[in-house]
This record gives C-alpha cells, structure tokens and sequence, in this order.
C-alpha cells in the first residue's frame, strides 16, 4: 500500500494543509466513423474531512488549591497546596494537606433536646491567593513521584504520590513530631472547569484517589490560584540609627530573592524607631525580648512572618544572630527571625576587596546578603558552602575572592540559593519552613523529600566527653567540657568554636529508661570565621551547660545518664561529623524540700531560655531559678547561672558586680567555660571596685588546676 501523501497529513503544531487542486478535465478522441456516447465529466478531487482542531494541556506552573476528601468519611476533607515548579526537566511537585476543622451548632429545641450534627467550615477561598492553613492543624506531605512533565492532547493524566502523615509530638511545636508513609496512591486526574472564584477556568482538575490495590480511597481536586510557589512577609523593624535591608545597590531586592525560590515575599518596614534598651550594643536578653514582643503582635496561622531587626551593635557576635526557641520546648516560637547589626565595621585585610573599611549598614551589598543569610536560617536551612550563595557565610566568601580569576568581594557574592537549598524552599513540607513550626535542622534529618544527607567523618579528629562532675543532684544541670583534637599528622580543618551559638554542637541524652531526648542550640550567631585550619596534635576546648531540650528535661530521674555530643559542619555540601559520649550519674532526691525545688526547676520551660539569654523578662524561668536558690542542694549548681543574669545589663538595670560577687562563693559548680564568661562580665563593668576584686579572687581559686584552658586563666588574670 502506497504510503499517503506528505502534504496530505495534518500539522499538529500549525494550520491545516491548504486544500487540493482539482484534477484537469482532458479531452477523449472520438473516431469519426463510430460513434461513442459522451462520457460524464470528471468530478473534483474530494475535499479532505476537516480534522478536528488539536488541544494541546499541561499541568500549569505554580499554585494549585488543593482538596481530599477520603471515601466513607463526610466529616474529614483536607485543604491545602500543590506547589508545581517547571524547570528543563519537566514538572517537580509537592503538596500538604491541612485538615478542616468542624462546628457543633448549637441543640434543637425540645424535650429531651436534640443534638445538631457537626458541621464542616468552609475552605480556604481560591480568590483570596496561596492560602496559610493552621499549624495545628497540619496532616500530611505529599511527595509527588508521578505527574504530567510537559503536554497532553488528552483530557486527563495520572498524578502519582505518597502520603506522608505527620503525628505532632505532645507539647509546643519545638518538640517535633514522627513522620509515616501510609502508602503510595494515583489519581487520574481529569481537566473540568474550576468553579467560581478561581482566576484561571481551565486549569481545574479532579480524580479519584486510588490506593495501590486498585481501590478508590478519595477523591481529589486541584485548583491554580498563584504562579508562586508559596508566600511570605518579611518585617524589618530597626533603630533609628540603623538602615534597613532592603535590596543590594544593584537590582536585587526582596522581590527578586522571592522570585527566584518561587516565593511571592512582600516587606513589612514596620518600625523605624526602636528604643535602645541600654545604649547602642544589644544583649542576647535584649534581642530576645525584642523579638518576643514583636512577635506577639503576629499571627502565625494567619500568615508566615519573618523579623528582621536592625540594630548598631549586638554583644554577642559581630554581624547577626538567629533568635529562636528550637532548643527548648517552651511556647516560644521556633524559627522566628534574626538580628543584624549595621555598625559593625568591616575589617581592612585585602579579602574584603570594595566594602573594607566601611560600616556594615551603608555597605550595602553584604549588609542585605547577612539579612538574606539569617533569614535563610529562620527559614531552616544550614550554612551552605558549596558556593558563593546566600547560605554560605560572608567571611568564606570574601576569603574566595582571593582565589585566581576571582572578582574582589562583594562582586563576588552569588545572588541565589544553592540548587539544593532553592529545593528544600520550593518543596520542603510546611511545618520545615514557615515560622512557628518545626525546629531547625530537624527537616535535614526527617523529611521525605529527599534522602538523607551524606555525613563524613574525618579520620584523626577526635572529640572526648567528659563531666565537669561525675554525679549531680536531681534537678541540677550537667555540665561537660568538650576536647576536638586533630590526632593526625595533617592540618584539617574544624570549627573556631564548639560554642553552642556556633550551630556546631547538638547531641542527644539517653535515660535510665531507655528514652532518648535531643539538645540542639537555642541562639545562633555568625561568626567571622567559623572555620579555622586546626593544627596537628593541636585541640579546640569548650564546655557544654545542659538542662534542657525540645522534648523537655533531659535529666528528669535518678540514675545513670548516657550524653552522646556531636561536631558537626559543612565541608564542600557534605556534612561532617564527629562525635563523643559521656556517662553521669543523677542522685535522688535528699528530702522533700530538694524534691519540690527539682520539680520546679525540671517542669518550667523558661528555665532553659533564662539560662541562656538571660534577661529579666521571662518571670517564670526566673522564678523557677529563685526556687533552686533558695533549697542548698541546688544552690551551687544554679548560683552562676544567676549571677551571669545579673551581671548583664537588661533595660535601663545596670549590672550588678556586688550581686555576682555574693553569688559566687566556695560551692559554687562552674565549667571552665562559664569561669571565662564570669572574668569577661567582670573585666567589662568599670564599676565597684571591691566587688571586682572579689570576683578575680574566686574565679582565681576556680582556675587552679585546670589544665588546657590557658584562655581560661588568661581571662581571669586580666581582670583589672
């Protein structure tokens, strides 16, 4: 069979073929002696049939209102996104599902009143945009393993995906959850027209769910309502005397940062006249009450709000800060925002290229990248320094600017997130990333999205454990000194310090029971240089304060307590780890007395948040600190962390030498550590000279004998 004519055949992409000509009428001889009747004349060539016009569908980029409503239960349905990113491979999707939460109207009249049944509130408004559904209200992760990538001219496709239910640990949001695959399941999922309030009519779509026996378990619909991904307010409230970060001096601005990831950001500069508490450098205490009285201004079901607050100088770190309560398990909020400081001054070394010299907040490029940076954090993703990008730390990458063919910094800063980071910001469930969820770093370990992170463990790096006591009393913190030493014959690079601020150290404690509770850092700061070339046969040291964690105490009963501490940090996009443990031993209770102060102390959140940022604004962690005070088992092992609160400035109250002094007697328990601190605090406060004098005396006697920590006596000695 002859094949058809080429220009017969349909275009699928363009117009039809032009019609044919019709064939030419040709004359027939005729002989003159015969007759012949005449023949017909020759019709037209037939005009070919009209081929129906092609529809050519995709999934379209971007937002899609999402609803489930599982077979055989009319009182349970689930709201919430699928976010569609296009990219030169195709289609990458991902959702979360948020259950509806149902009414009881009130009984019918009569006799014996009749109950009303329950009834379902309405669902989030497709023309209101992206919604933000409530925390607690959260269900599950969709991983999508199966979609249209490009086009169709039919009139359905299937959607593939697991469900992934996620149980939410008992307590505040920092304690975390468990996560549980019920199954993989497919829906075809069939193009109809969207409702009313929907901005786009054909880019409606329903199906059947069906689990992977075949059985119809649901029915699913999917509505686009926004070409982002999912959206954000960015706050940024700051002293007078401080710029906000707004954009880099080049183009890159909020929007742009958003636009990238798929974000629809909007900024809030909400206050630009905040009141210095106590001059122009702010405490841990004072950030941390700052951002606590922002944050209660805001409604975290309501909309994803980030802070920024822009101040002159921070005491803690140079740059920025992440204020945050991830490590606790207080009702404070995890992943909140940060702190940058505008008056820091850049330093002079060549690595700093066009900005050296200049005051943080009008170099305007790396003083916007910090703000990005610290909001990355709040947004749960972990320094990053596979590249020049936002999550890496500035100090690395003004150092790769003196690398060969590299621009001098800040031309040298990549304005995007790494793939991988960019990623986790599209496609990381919910509860991971908007503020008030999860705590950080938690979706580095447990999230389906993607397997889990590679860990290297680098030969001759060693980290030893050890207690600053072998056994403590119920109710007291345990406090360990950590050794990172290089055993090789190789410089290697590790972390400046095993601070917990440094976002370096968490680690987990292991009960008499078998139950296991994590510790992870409540503050982070950025340091300016994070990593340093340690040397062989050389060793970083730092001690560990341990009370609490996201699950609660850490210690909460009597017995032996195994403490597993872990190092680790970025190398290249590989995560590197090392790690060491402990034993210590928790002694019962002495008497009644002892056993009420434990309580009080193991029952209230805010003791671990009054620990480490100090402060007087949180009254409960305060009062449960007195409660210890005052009870003589406990009195040692809390006497410091009281006397480092009162030897911080808060507010318009000074600091208090005298007080610290009283604090600081024979039986006080301190780690090496908090003895550097304690001489810091002192040799700052210029006044109460007998006071200060006092305090160099005991920190002296608490110095002898150490061994290793020359930084620790050299603070101690240059108390004046």
């Amino acid at each position: 069979m002859n094949a058809p004519r080429a220009d017969l055949i349909p275009n699928p992409v363009g117009p039809f073929p032009p019609l044919p000509q019709p064939l030419p009428e040709v004359p027939i001889p005729q002989p003159q002696s015969v007759p012949q009747p005449g023949l017909e004349p020759l019709q037209p060539f037939p005009v070919p049939f009209p081929w129906p016009p092609l529809k050519f569908r995709s999934v379209r980029c971007g937002c899609y209102l999402l609803n489930y409503k599982p077979s055989g239960s009319p009182l349970v349905t689930y709201d919430g996104t699928l976010r569609v990113e296009c990219h030169g491979s195709g289609r990458t999707a991902s959702g979360d599902l948020y259950q509806r939460p149902l009414i009881w109207l009130p009984w019918k009249p009569g006799f014996p009143p009749i109950p009303s049944s329950p009834l379902l509130l309405p669902g989030p408004s497709p023309s209101a945009g992206i919604p933000i559904l409530s925390r607690g209200r959260y269900r599950y992760y969709l991983r999508v393993t199966q979609i249209l990538e490009y086009f169709t001219i039919g009139t359905s496709f299937t959607l593939g995906f697991e469900m992934w239910r996620f149980t939410k640990s008992a307590g505040a949001w920092s304690t975390g959850g468990i996560w549980t695959n019920e199954g993989t399941f497919t829906a075809l999922m069939s193009w109809q027209t969207a409702p009313a309030g929907y901005p786009s009519s054909s880019d409606y779509l329903a199906g059947d769910v069906k689990n992977s026996s075949g059985t119809v378990v649901g029915r699913l619909t999917m509505g686009w309502i926004s070409a982002y991904l999912r959206k954000a307010t960015i706050e940024i409230d700051r002293v007078s005397q401080s710029e906000s970060p707004l954009h880099n001096g080049a183009g890159v601005d909020w929007k742009a940062i958003g636009d990238g990831i798929g974000w629809d950001i909007t900024v809030d500069q909400s206050d630009s006249n905040l009141v210095e508490p106590s001059g122009e450098s702010w405490s841990d205490a004072e950030c941390h009450a700052a951002m606590l009285a922002r944050r209660d201004a805001s409604n975290l079901d309501a909309e994803w709000r980030y802070h920024v607050l822009c101040v002159r100088r921070l005491d803690s770190t140079s740059r920025g800060i992440m204020y945050d309560a991830y490590g606790g398990d207080s009702n404070n909020v995890p992943r909140e925002g940060c702190a940058i400081a505008s008056h820091w001054t850049v330093p002079t070394s060549a690595e700093w290229g066009l900005v050296k010299g200049l005051r943080f907040g009008t170099a305007t490029s790396p003083y916007f990248r910090t703000a990005v940076h610290e909001t990355g954090h709040a947004m749960g993703l972990y320094h990053n320094t596979s590249d020049n990008g936002f999550m890496n730390t500035t100090d690395v990458i003004a150092n790769n600017s003196l690398s060969p063919g590299s621009v001098a910094f800040p031309n040298n800063v990549q304005w995007s997130y790494h793939a991988d980071d960019a990623k986790r910001l599209r496609h990381i469930p919910d509860i991971y990333v908007r503020p008030g969820g999860t705590p950080f770093g938690t979706s580095y370990s447990t999230t389906p999205i993607s397997p889990t992170d590679m860990e290297l463990y680098v030969e001759g790096l060693v980290l030893t454990v050890t207690p600053v006591h072998a056994s403590a009393p119920l109710g007291a913190p345990i406090r360990l000194n950590l050794e990172l030493t290089n055993t090789s014959d190789e410089p290697v690079p590790a972390p400046a310090t095993l601070s917990m601020k440094s976002g370096f150290v968490r680690g987990h404690v292991t009960d008499p029971a078998g139950t296991v509770r994590t510790f992870s850092p409540i503050i982070l700061c950025v340091e300016d240089h994070p990593m340093v070339t340690l040397k062989p046969r050389h060793s970083l040291r730092n001690s560990l304060t341990l009370l609490r964690g996201s699950q609660g105490a850490l210690f909460p009963m009597p017995g032996a307590y195994r403490v597993d501490v872990e190092v680790h940090w970025d190398q290249g996009g590989v995560e590197v780890v090392t790690t060491g443990s402990t034993d210590v031993m928790v002694s019962s209770a002495s008497d009644e007395a002892h056993a009420q102060a434990a309580l009080k102390v193991l029952s209230t959140p805010n003791t671990l948040l009054t620990l480490v940022v100090g402060g007087d604004h949180l009254s409960d962690g305060i009062e449960a600190i007195q409660t210890a005070l005052k009870n003589p088992v406990l009195r040692p092992h809390y006497a410091y962390i009281e006397a480092k609160r009162l030897g911080e400035r808060f507010g318009t109250r000074k600091a208090n030498l005298k007080a610290v002094a009283d604090l600081l007697d024979d039986a006080v328990v301190m780690s090496p550590a908090e003895i550097r601190r304690a001489a810091e605090l002192t040799k700052a406060d210029a006044s109460d000279g007998a006071a200060k004098k006092a305090i160099a005396k005991r920190l002296k006697q608490k110095a002898t004998g150490l061994r290793g920590d020359e930084d620790v006596k050299a603070a101690v000695e240059s108390i004046q």
